[in-house]
């Protein structure tokens, strides 16, 4: 078995841009809020404003899980976590903590200060990387999760 490598993606090829998409739309299996489009149209967008960045786990050249950090539009210094999928052979293996800890890495080493917000239905693995759940802050079966740095 080869090494998983973590790596930013490259919104510029259209083969990364699609695998990526076609493993978020089979993950999420939501056609109307997680269209094909909608996620191309994300991995590949460019504002120079507000940043985002995708970072994708690889084994043997094949995308086997994604994770997206973006700037929130509506609060200074706080950052989102968000499009992440681990295709569903790949789960309980690591991958989707360590793209979450490729991002914090990139967010720490990027920015001063700041907040990191996350919506997640599992808790453990935020809580290990020291988000606390906001009060209140369930909704839909969703936790809403804060990490500052």
């Amino acid at each position: 078995m080869g090494k998983l490598r973590i790596d930013t993606l490259d919104p510029s090829s259209p083969v990364l841009v699609e695998a990526c998409t076609t493993l978020i739309v089979n993950a999420f299996a939501d056609p109307v809020r997680y269209s094909a489009e909608r996620i191309r149209l994300e991995l590949s967008s460019d504002d120079p404003v507000f940043y985002r960045r995708f970072f994708i786990a690889t084994h043997e050249s094949e995308v086997v899980a994604i994770g997206g950090v973006k700037a929130a539009d509506w609060a200074s210094r706080t950052h989102i976590l968000y499009l992440s999928a681990v295709a569903p052979e790949r789960r309980g293996q690591g991958i989707g903590r360590a793209l979450i800890k490729a991002r914090l890495d990139w967010l720490e080493a990027n920015f001063a200060a700041g907040r990191i917000l996350v919506s997640a239905t599992k808790l453990r693995r935020f809580r290990d990387l020291g988000f606390a759940e906001l009060r209140h802050g369930r909704i839909d079966g969703k936790h809403l999760l804060l990490r500052r740095f």
